[in-house]
């Protein structure tokens, strides 16, 4: 599949908006202990931001890149949480002009929004102490080279976690094809060749986690919570445009749930 970043800002500008609605600013995947948890969605949602900033270790007055930060909630809740100065970057309008209005109203201080793409960034050497890449990482035309540039800009010592789909250890070919065409993948690492890419950029991987069971294993869960909030996506964007956001998005369902993992991968740049 041909990737360019030019055609991920088209992907999220056009999707982004209804998922948004959905899942209150975080684009990202869910967290579920199993079936029976009464975790309301948004709170699922929640997990999984404090999971994955928590291994950074940030601390107040640290400068973190917040790299695919989508509609800006995650970096909003960092900046809050311990302190730090973000900067969020996407290739997608809409998401930095919702990441805008959303710190906005939060009156949230220290946080930048900026149109960007994390393969060519613009800033200097040495510039960040950590690096987050919630979920962005997947749409990478070339990981090893957004990986090259994550090293560049972070200081000696400097953190960074991603968290991202892997694929499974029994993978359906025709399944995986429909999950990464409707998402725009051009791979789908296992867990190790994740953290073999991360080390090949220079990287020391300090900690990693497979929790896709409660991930992307709860997707049915996940369609429970999204259809009733249905009606209310509906009475804004209209029935037409929730049937052909669902209509495009069904591929995503299409893995059996032990075909899609989700790992957390935490390193640092050597000092």
């Amino acid at each position: 599949m041909t990737i360019d970043p030019a055609g991920i800002g088209e992907h999220y500008d056009e999707r982004s908006p209804i998922e948004d609605e959905i899942r209150d600013g975080q684009l990202h995947m869910w967290y579920w202990y199993d079936r029976e948890d009464p975790a309301p969605l948004t709170e699922a949602l929640h997990r999984i931001t404090r999971k994955v900033t928590a291994t950074l270790g940030l601390r107040a007055d640290e400068h973190l890149l917040d790299a695919g930060c989508g509609p800006g909630e995650t970096a909003i809740y960092v900046a809050k949480e311990f302190g730090a100065k973000v900067t969020g970057i996407s290739v997608s309008g809409f998401e930095i002009d919702k990441a805008n209005e959303r710190a906005a109203a939060a009156g949230a201080e220290g946080v930048d929004f900026e149109y960007g793409d994390f393969a060519e960034l613009s800033y200097p050497d040495n510039t960040f102490d950590a690096v987050l890449a919630l979920e962005s990482l997947q749409n990478a035309v070339d990981l090893g080279q957004v990986l090259d540039e994550f090293f560049r800009v972070l200081r000696p010592g400097g953190r960074i976690t991603f968290s991202d789909f892997s694929r499974g250890r029994d993978g359906d070919p025709a399944r995986l094809a429909k999950f990464m065409t409707t998402l725009k993948l051009a791979e789908l690492p296992s867990l190790e060749q994740w953290v073999r890419l991360t080390e090949a950029a220079g990287f020391v991987v300090e900690e990693f986690t497979q929790c896709g069971p409660r991930v992307y294993g709860m997707k049915a869960k996940y369609l429970e919570e999204a259809m009733h909030r249905r009606e209310g996506i509906a009475a804004k964007f209209g029935d037409s445009a929730v049937t052909d956001f669902s209509r495009k998005n069904i591929g995503f369902y299409a893995p059996r749930k032990d075909q899609v993992g989700y790992v957390i991968i935490s390193a640092r740049k050597p000092y």
